[in-house]
């Protein structure tokens, strides 16, 4: 009995050694990989910045073409202007949008691209011509389409509303159907397009059911559907007109406009 009870000890004693072994392994490779990981992360979040801005980053120096292409900004949403964060190389808007002090929740009349969440200040991208004037601006977007919240940068070219480009780094949604988000060719259809109608900051760009006809008088507001997608096109339709409408960008887009960002 004594000796099943040693052994009993002993096989707990070591078990509990490995564990611990283990997790002291684990926790030492998750801080020596966390330089490493926010390295990738921004990296990716650069190259799909450039992508969007329909800037070729193929074979360069993406951190350095960044850096010398791209200004980053904060936006105060409530007032539409340019504003200040205390850390701007750790500001992360989706942590920002759950704090009390540095987001708000939205009420569901309000909420049409269901994000439940949003920060106070967003960051913003801008591509500056030499004498200070806005060439592109590329603003963040999010919202959920059927399986996931999809998460993108729109940009935009000087004139405040024609599209270069709109692209999704993350999401979870169909391959096939709502994840040809994804697709170059689709894709290729937003360049040019108009987010607002002639002499309205209420965005209108939108995707429809089936393509777009060009000899209708709105064409240059609509994107083919996505087929058999109905709910992430939808969803696509929604964070577009939030995130450019009134409780998004499009008082800082207004005060850019009239020089009082």
């Amino acid at each position: 009995m004594s000796a099943s009870n040693d052994s009993i000890g002993k096989t707990i004693t070591v078990t509990v050694l490995l564990c611990v072994v283990c997790s002291v392994i684990v926790s030492a490779a998750a801080v020596i990989l966390k330089p490493q990981q926010v390295a990738n992360k921004n990296l990716d979040r650069q190259t799909n910045i450039l992508a969007a801005a329909g800037i070729d980053y193929q074979g360069k120096n993406i951190p350095e073409l960044f850096e010398s292409t791209i200004t980053k900004k904060f936006v105060d949403l409530k007032t539409g202007k340019y504003t200040e964060v205390a850390d701007p190389a750790r500001y992360d808007a989706k942590k920002a949008a759950k704090d009390k002090e540095l987001g708000k929740s939205l009420s569901k009349d309000i909420d049409i691209a269901s994000i439940k969440y949003q920060a106070n200040v967003m960051p913003v991208y801008l591509i500056e011509t030499a004498d200070g004037n806005i060439e592109k601006i590329i603003l963040p977007v999010h919202g959920y389409g059927l399986w996931s919240t999809l998460y993108g940068f729109l940009a935009l070219e000087g004139d405040l509303n024609t599209v270069v480009g709109l692209g999704f780094y993350s999401h979870a949604e169909t391959p096939g159907l709502g994840g040809e988000v994804d697709n170059p060719n689709w894709k290729a259809i937003w360049p040019g397009k108009k987010v607002y109608p002639e002499g309205s900051m209420e965005p209108t760009l939108g995707l429809i059911k089936g393509n777009v006809d060009p000899a209708s008088p709105n064409a240059m507001h609509q994107i083919d559907g996505l087929s058999g997608a109905t709910l992430t096109s939808n969803g696509v339709t929604n964070l577009v007109h939030f995130w450019l409408g009134k409780n998004g960008f499009a008082p800082f887009l207004a005060n850019l406009k009239a020089g009082e960002a």
